[in-house]
C-alpha cells in the first residue's frame, strides 16, 4: 500500500562545494523540484519539497533515515537533515455553506468587511 505524501527537506551545515552531489543525492530518493537557499552564500540552507508516494510500507522514519543517509553520503560527512512530512490523503477540512438568509444578510449590507460580524456587540464601524 502506498501513502501519497508531501516531503520537504532541510539540509544545514554541509559542504557548499557538494551542494549539486546532495541534490542529486536526494533527488534519487524523492521527487524534489524546488530547490532554494537562505542565508549566506557560503552557508546557506538548502531547502526542497516535492510530492510523491511511500511505497512498500515504508515509514517516515524509514525515509528519513534513507534520506540523510543518501544526502550524507553526498556530503561526504554529516550535516544537519531535516525532514517534513504531510500526509495528503484524508486531510481534515471544514465545509462552509450559507444560505438565503445568508444571501439576503451579506446583499443588503449587513456585514462589515473590517471586523467579520456586525452582529457582534463589540462591533464599531470603522467606515467614515
Amino acid at each position: 500500500m502506498s501513502r501519497f505524501y508531501e516531503m520537504g527537506v532541510e539540509v544545514s551545515g554541509h559542504d557548499p562545494a557538494k551542494v549539486a552531489e546532495i541534490q542529486a543525492a536526494a533527488e534519487q530518493e524523492w521527487p524534489f523540484d524546488d530547490w532554494w537557499f537562505a542565508g549566506d552564500d557560503n552557508a546557506a540552507t538548502m531547502h526542497a519539497s516535492g510530492q510523491s508516494s511511500l511505497g512498500g510500507g515504508e515509514t517516515e522514519e524509514e525515509f528519513t533515515e534513507r534520506l540523510s543517509l543518501a544526502i550524507w553520503r553526498a556530503n561526504g560527512g554529516y550535516c544537519h537533515v531535516s525532514v517534513d512530512a504531510t500526509y495528503l490523503e484524508n486531510l481534515p477540512y471544514e465545509t462552509h455553506e450559507l444560505d438565503e438568509s445568508d444571501y439576503a444578510r451579506l446583499i443588503d449590507g449587513k456585514h462589515d468587511q473590517d471586523t467579520g460580524d456586525t452582529q457582534d456587540e463589540n462591533h464599531v464601524d470603522r467606515r467614515d
